[in-house]
C-alpha cells in the first residue's frame, strides 16, 4: 500500500483552488512564452509591409509574400496542397476584400489578419499544452529522486530517438525527453511516455518496463512488444480546468481498465496508476476507492508536491 505515503484519505487528492489558480497562471505563462515568436514575426512583418504605398504593391515585396498567404487565412499545411495559381487567387481576394477597405491602415489590417491565422496554428499546440506540461513535470520529478539517490541515467531524445547520458544539472532534458532508463539495486528500469503498447493495441501515457535501451528498437522484438517485461502502466491528465475534471478521469478511468483487462486476458497483472492534475470530490472518492481495493496500484495529485515525488519514489522502487 505504498499510496498512504502520501494518500490518508479521499480528501488528500482534492485539487484546492490554490493549486488550481497556479495551475492556471503556469498555462498562461507558457502559452505568452509559446507565442513569442508569432508576435515577433507580426512585428518584422509590419515593418517590411511598411514599404508599400497601397495594398497592391505588397506583391512587389518577396520577402513577404508565405506571410501575405498566411494573414489570406492559409495554413502551412494548405499552402502545401494548393498550386501557385491557387496561392495567387487567395491573396487576391484578401487583398481586394479586407485590405483595400482598409484604406490607410492596410498594414495594420495584413498584421491583425496574419495574427488571427498565426493564433489558430498557436491554439492547436496549446490543446496539448496541459498534457506536456504534466510529462515534463513527471519527468524532472524522476530525475531528482534518481539525483539524491546518485542514480545515474539516460534519457531518450523525442526528435533523434537516441539515448543520452544523463546531466540531473541539465534544465532542458525534460523539453525533449520522451523516456528514461536507470539501473539500481540490480534492476534496469526504461519509463516510455505515449507509448504504442500492442496488447492494448492505444498508446498509454506512462510505461515502466524492465529492460536496458539496447532492447527498446531492437529486431524483431523490441522492448515493448514482449508482454512479459510490463511492470507498471499509467494514465497522466495534466488539465487545471476543474469543469473537464471528470470527464478525464472517466477516459482515465477506462483506458486503464481496457489496459487491466487486455493484459489478464494474456495471464499478467502489471500495476496501474493515476496522475492527475484536476481532481474533484467526487472522484476522488473514486479513486481513493480504486486504491483501497487493490485496483489502483498508486495514484497521486501532480499540483502536490509531495505526493508527486512520493509517486516518483515508488516507480523508482519497482
Amino acid at each position: 500500500m505504498s499510496y498512504r505515503r502520501h494518500i490518508r484519505s479521499a480528501e488528500d487528492l482534492v485539487t484546492t483552488y490554490e493549486e488550481t489558480r497556479k495551475g492556471f497562471l503556469r498555462q498562461a505563462l507558457e502559452k505568452n512564452r509559446r507565442a513569442t515568436p508569432f508576435v515577433e514575426e507580426a512585428k518584422a512583418l509590419r515593418a517590411s509591409a511598411s514599404r508599400a504605398r497601397q495594398p497592391d504593391d505588397l506583391y512587389q515585396i518577396s520577402e513577404i509574400i508565405p506571410a501575405l498567404t498566411t494573414a489570406a487565412g492559409l495554413s502551412d499545411k494548405a499552402v502545401g496542397h494548393l498550386q501557385q495559381d491557387d496561392l495567387q487567387e487567395a491573396m487576391s481576394n484578401f487583398i481586394e476584400s479586407f485590405l483595400k477597405p482598409a484604406g490607410d491602415s492596410f498594414v495594420d489590417e495584413l498584421v491583425y489578419r496574419f495574427l488571427i491565422t498565426r493564433g489558430d496554428s498557436l491554439g492547436g499546440r496549446m490543446r496539448n499544452l496541459a498534457g506536456l506540461l504534466a510529462e515534463q513535470a513527471l519527468i524532472r520529478a524522476i530525475i531528482a529522486t534518481l539525483s539524491i539517490r546518485g542514480i545515474q541515467f539516460s534519457w531518450v531524445n523525442g526528435n533523434t530517438g537516441s539515448w543520452i547520458p544523463g546531466d540531473p544539472n541539465d534544465a532542458d532534458i525534460e523539453v525533449y525527453a520522451r523516456g528514461l532508463y536507470w539501473h539500481a539495486m540490480d534492476k534496469e528500469r526504461i519509463l516510455l511516455l505515449n507509448k504504442r503498447v500492442p496488447v492494448v493495441g492505444k498508446n498509454v501515457d506512462l510505461c515502466l518496463l524492465d529492460g536496458n535501451p539496447h532492447l527498446v528498437n531492437q529486431k524483431p522484438s523490441p522492448l515493448h512488444h514482449q508482454i512479459d517485461k510490463y511492470i507498471a502502466l499509467g494514465e497522466l491528465k495534466g488539465g487545471i480546468d476543474p469543469a473537464g475534471a471528470d470527464e478525464h478521469w472517466k477516459t482515465a478511468n477506462s483506458a486503464l481498465e481496457r489496459i487491466r483487462s487486455a493484459f489478464f486476458a494474456e495471464g499478467y497483472s502489471p500495476k496501474t496508476l493515476f496522475i492527475g492534475a484536476a481532481i474533484e470530490n467526487s472522484m476522488s472518492l473514486e479513486i481513493f476507492g480504486q486504491l483501497e481495493s487493490g485496483r489502483l496500484a498508486n495514484a497521486a495529485n501532480s499540483t502536490k508536491e509531495n505526493q508527486l515525488y512520493s509517486i516518483c519514489a515508488w516507480l523508482v522502487d519497482l
